[in-house]
């Protein structure tokens, strides 16, 4: 044959059989054949299965003995097979014939040693008696993938057509040219038999009473034969079956593990239980709520380590976001002091005064308190924000209903906005309160005896010196090519330097950068950049770093970029002001020239500085809670109490609860699969107490198979003579149906339908020189070489 033939065996029962393929006479499975090719039609005559194998090979490769690769697709159905799967190979041809390629033989061999290198194959090296052992292709390939001769069965055929006078017993007993696995003789019909279609039962009887009656091989006819050859090859099943059981079991409990919790769901799902529909709502919404509030509050149950959680967003959001935005609506020195300057002289009028306005100080501070409103509802937003992320994600688990994540979403989401507005307005009103009455008797207030002395502490840092604020990557950005180029070092910030590092050993310093006169701006973020960065800068126009203006500094995130700028804010280094133009300078220049009002515009500054701390620690305090209160405990309230009534009144049940169709199909996959591999690992249970192996043969003296060199040019081919199905006779146990696949009986003798039907019955006949390898639990394939394996 000039192309692969794929035979597929399947195991066919009298259930899910239709009638017309019930053979009624002998109340059996009528056995049937079909193709891949012609797939609609169902052949029961076989001879008409090897017609349209010859037909379909000529029509590939053409009717001048070409080769193609390209396997033809046979299934068999019969209640007298295995699952299996059978590849039948061509034959090596070391002559190329007809259209045949000048590298027919490479070719060939290529396509034999893909089979039989598999380490789970078995290789039956087929040599016909009347032929020098030594000198067997068949065992010369075996012996190149199969050196230890592990997987190598020798396999004696044609022991009928010996000369007179000799036999073949000091081979088959393994004294001669010895293999680990040693041989074992069978004998198959002869070209006039196949011609004159001679059964199944007359050629096994033949072969029996052969063995018997031999003076050479009586002794061991118990040994010989292919009774004896099936049964060896079922053990060795069982063998390779028992060996890998270890491993799939603890593979196939994995899987079943892991599918548990998810099925968990599904156990009990009964689709026409009224009730259903009614109790997945209730199970739903209740879950979204407690998912959400998780989320928020925290769970040790769970926990996320990829990212941070919608509650840890928003802490970040209150205690290093918010604080930053505040202190880049503070007022810049010269600003806060030209503006003290005015405030002063306005008051005045025409008038010289001798004290210090207190008027000064209320309009200065109530400018400064309007300027919280900005921030404090950016706060707002940037929670909302947060909470929207929060919402989807929780709605996540009602995918199975798209209508009803659909409305949760809508519905949270909108009650969450109605919240904000609320929210935004008492935030609002607080401002408003504390602009309303500028208490100079708080018990903080440094009021304005001691506003005289220059009060400083409320610039410094607050930190203890030395304290690490922050350890993290950062790279700087700006360091030209000709330098090295941008780098990533392990940066540490304390109340007073800045230092940077090799890695986090923190062992080898690249240097430590004081933070006197440091402020931050923002850096825009390149084209071609995926990096966020902000930039360290002098106020004096000093370099900051050997001849760097400035240090830029990337990180992967605008969010580190924010929690790195709240740091340094900790440390007292803060953000870069707009800086206005000065329209007036001459006025400026005047006011400084008067000591008695540069003196005024100190106290004020002074009292400025001490009383909007005071109020920024008031906002800083109060922003959290009432956002916490307002809008996200109210939230939690909403969802727990309200969610429910709400999806009643949106939408119908029926609507609510009309599952997706991917969601359906996954169910029934995920049923599937978790029953499949529970009853997988019953089978292995069964097969553990039901079968036992054989101990591996003991090494032989092999070395004459390494010196010789092949003088055949042919590995005979495997006949494969395909007839009609033929049933065992019953008064022999040893050739009787061994009945249901593996799966269903993995202790009956698998290969009995090997040998009655497909491998040494009238499908086919061993020749000369065929090499068969048998490979367990895998795709099989036949012929010179062949192959058969168990799917």
């Amino acid at each position: 044959m000039g192309m692969p033939l794929s035979l597929k065996l399947t195991w066919a029962s009298l259930e899910g059989i239709s009638v017309q393929n019930v053979d009624r006479k002998r109340g059996a499975i009528r056995e049937y054949a079909e193709f891949l090719h012609c797939k609609s039609k169902k052949f029961t005559d076989f001879d008409e299965v090897r017609q349209e194998i010859e037909a379909e090979t000529d029509r590939v490769t053409g009717t001048n003995k070409g080769i193609s690769p390209v396997p033809i697709n046979l299934r068999v159905y019969s209640p007298h097979v295995l699952n299996l799967t059978l590849i039948d190979l061509p034959g090596i041809t070391k002559v190329p014939v007809g259209d045949q390629p000048p590298d027919i033989e490479y070719q060939i061999k290529d396509m034999i040693l893909q089979f039989i290198s598999r380490e789970s194959s078995l290789i039956l090296a087929v040599t016909p008696a009347n032929m020098d052992l030594a000198n067997s292709d068949a065992l010369k390939l075996a012996k190149e993938v199969d050196p230890q001769g592990l997987r190598t069965i020798g396999v004696i055929t044609k022991l009928d057509l010996m000369d007179e006078g000799t036999d073949a017993r000091d081979v088959l007993e393994n004294k001669l040219l010895p293999l680990r696995r040693g041989y074992i003789g069978v004998v198959n019909r002869s070209q006039k038999d196949i011609e004159g279609k001679k059964d199944i039962r007359a050629a096994l009887g033949a072969e029996r009473k052969f063995f018997l009656s031999h003076p050479a091989y009586r002794h061991m006819a118990d040994r010989m034969g292919t009774p004896h050859l099936q049964k060896t090859l079922n053990q060795q099943l069982t063998n390779h079956i028992r060996e890998s059981l270890p491993t799939l079991r603890s593979k196939l409990q994995s899987q079943l593990l892991s599918l548990e919790k998810e099925v968990e769901e599904y156990k009990n799902f009964r689709p026409d239980d009224p009730t259903r529909k009614t109790k997945a709502l209730l199970q739903m919404v209740q879950q979204f709520g407690v998912d959400f509030e998780k989320r928020i509050e925290g769970s040790g149950d769970q926990v996320d380590t990829l990212e941070l959680s919608g509650g840890a967003r928003i802490n970040r959001i209150f205690h290093e976001r918010f604080p930053f935005e505040l202190v880049k609506m503070e007022f810049d020195e010269k600003d806060l002091r030209r503006e003290i300057s005015y405030a002063i002289k306005n008051i005045h009028g025409v008038r010289t005064g001798l004290f210090t306005p207190d008027m000064a100080f209320e309009a200065i501070v109530k400018k400064q308190i309007v300027k919280l409103k900005e921030p404090s509802l950016k706060c707002v937003d940037l929670v909302v924000s947060e909470l929207a992320t929060v919402i989807k994600k929780c709605a996540e688990k009602l995918s199975s209903y798209p209508r009803l994540r659909e409305e949760t979403e809508r519905i949270v989401t909108t009650y969450i906005r109605e919240r904000e507005g609320r929210t935004k307005d008492q935030i609002l009103l607080l401002i408003d309160i504390e602009q309303s009455y500028i208490n100079t008797n708080h018990e903080d207030f440094i009021g304005f005896a001691n506003a005289q002395q220059r009060s400083t502490q409320l610039n410094k840092k607050r930190a203890i010196p030395n304290q690490v604020i922050r350890r993290g990557w950062l790279t700087i950005n700006n360091i030209s090519l000709m330098k090295g180029g941008s780098k990533e070092y392990w940066f540490v910030l304390t109340a007073e330097s800045l230092s940077w590092y090799k890695d986090e050993e923190e062992k080898e310093k690249k240097y430590m950068l004081p933070l006197d006169n440091l402020k931050i701006r923002d850096v825009e973020k390149g084209f071609m950049s995926n990096k966020h960065v902000f930039a360290i800068f002098n106020t004096e126009q000093r370099n900051v770093y050997k001849d760097l203006r400035q240090i830029e500094l990337a990180c992967d995130s605008q969010e580190d970029v924010d929690s790195w700028k709240a740091s340094f804010l900790r440390a007292g280094v803060y953000p870069e002001k707009d800086q206005a133009e000065n329209e007036d300078g001459v006025q400026e220049n005047t006011f400084s020239m008067d000591p008695q009002l540069e003196r005024q515009v100190e106290t004020i500054r002074n009292l400025v500085d001490s009383y909007v701390a005071i109020i920024n620690k008031s906002i800083r305090d109060l922003m959290p809670k009432t956002i916490m209160h307002l809008m996200i405990n109210n939230t939690k309230a909403f969802i727990h109490h309200e969610l429910l009534a709400y999806l009643y009144s949106s939408a119908d049940q029926t609507s609510l609860m009309e599952e997706s169709a991917d969601q359906a199909q996954r169910r029934d996959d995920m049923l599937r699969m978790y029953h499949a591999l529970k009853e997988a690992l019953n089978i292995i249970g069964d097969i553990s107490t039901s079968t036992v192996s054989t101990p591996v043969p003991p090494p032989v003296d092999d070395t004459w198979l390494q010196s010789t060199s092949s003088h055949r040019s042919h590995l005979g081919l495997l006949g494969f003579h395909l007839a009609s199905l033929l049933e065992y006779p019953a008064e022999d146990p040893r050739l009787r149906p061994a009945g249901p696949p593996l799966s269903a009986q993995p202790s009956h003798p698998c290969s009995t339908r090997l040998q009655g039907h497909f491998l040494w019955g009238s499908f086919c006949t061993l020749s000369a020189g065929a090499l068969l390898v048998w490979a367990p639990l895998q795709p099989l394939a036949l012929q010179s070489p062949c192959q058969a394996q168990a799917p």
